[in-house]
This record gives structure tokens, sequence and C-alpha cells, in this order.
């Protein structure tokens, strides 16, 4: 008597299929979830930094925190502390207010994952301001002394982290707003050939006369 396994065997291949598909779906929403929760966490940081920004205190000694900096650097680097101190000089008041400013729209932006590639690269800029003034590139770096090469350095690395991984797309308004921006969707979550290759998917899905 001849026993018929095949559609036994098709029955398993089936739920092996169905199981993996769901593990991979599981994995995938999982890393969506820990993205944006890392994504939110950091705008969360930013609004504290923001707030601590927006405090008569800070703003009224804006100046002196940047040439605070050029004490024990060497001269290139207290030449270049003492350019952008120069600057800020002329209205420090207003200099600390852009930069309360910048951070308070950071922060929200982040967390709503709002104009993400935007809000990326203004970070890293605004990150690295900071790194090379006020924190004199972390320095002066001396045997006992210094600790660390600063904290905004590593602020720099984290938002180009959540550029490249596209951070907005995972529970953020970008989700919604890339498509709608068109060719500007690189301001949200999108990329500057996104355009292209949306436009050569319709072009072979349209049927031609």
């Amino acid at each position: 008597m001849r026993l018929n396994t095949a559609p036994q065997l098709v029955q398993s291949d089936g739920y092996l299929r169905e199981r993996v598909q769901q593990t991979s779906s599981a994995v995938n929403t999982a890393r969506a979830k820990g993205i944006a929760a890392l994504r939110v966490a950091f705008g969360l940081i930013w609004i504290v930094a923001a707030w601590l920004k927006w405090q008569p205190e800070f703003q009224n000694k804006f100046l002196d925190q940047i040439t605070g900096a050029q004490d024990g650097q060497p001269p290139v680097i207290h030449a270049w502390i003492g350019f952008w101190a120069g600057i800020v000089s002329t209205n420090p008041l207003l200099f600390a207010r852009i930069e309360a400013s910048t951070e308070t729209a950071l922060a929200v932006l982040l967390i709503l994952g709002l104009f993400s590639n935007l809000s990326y690269v203004v970070g890293i800029l605004l990150s690295l301001g900071i790194w090379s003034t006020a924190e004199g590139f972390g320095g002066p770096f001396k045997p006992g002394q210094s600790t660390d090469i600063g904290t905004a350095l590593p602020y720099v690395i984290l938002f180009g982290v959540l550029l490249v991984i596209c951070a907005g797309r995972y529970y953020g308004l970008d989700q919604w707003l890339t498509p709608k921006l068109g060719r500007l969707g690189f301001l949200a979550s999108g990329t500057l050939s996104s355009r292209e290759r949306y436009s050569n998917i319709a072009t072979r899905l349209l049927p031609h006369s």
C-alpha cells in the first residue's frame, strides 16, 4: 500500500514559511520601535538642553563661555575660538537665543519624527559648532585633567546614525510627509534619488501603447 505524504509535506512547508514570516515581521516591528524610542529619547535630551539654554544665567554669560574655552589651548585653536568670540560679541544675547531656539526646534522635530533629515544635518552642524568653540574641541588635553573629547562630538555621531537609518520613518510623521513633499522629500526622510526611483518604478508599471 502506497502512502501519499505529499500533501503533508506541502502543508508543513507552508506552516514553516508562515512562521518565518511572522518571526521576521516581529523582529522588524521590534527594530522599528527601538529606533523610534532612540530618536524620541534623544529628543527629550535636547528638550533639557534647550531649557537650560533659555535660562537668563546662560544667556547673560554666553560670550564668557566661549572665551573661557581659550584657556590653555594651542595658538591655532585659541585663534579659532577668538574668531568666533569676536562674531558673537557683536550681540551675545541674540546668538544665545538663536542657539536656544535651534535646540528647541531640534527637540520637537526629533520627538515627532518630522523633517528628520533636515534636523539631523542642523544638529550635526550645531553640535560641531559647540564642540569646536565652547568646548574647545574637548581640550586642552592635559594628563590628569582631560577625561574625554567633549560631550558634543558624540551627538554628532548619533545624529549621523539617525540620518543613515532614516529614523524619522519609524513611528514618525515623516512616513506620511515624505511622499507628499515630492522632490523635497529629502528634507524629511527621503533621499535625493527617491523621485527618480519612484519615476522608474511607475514607468515599468504603466502599460505601454
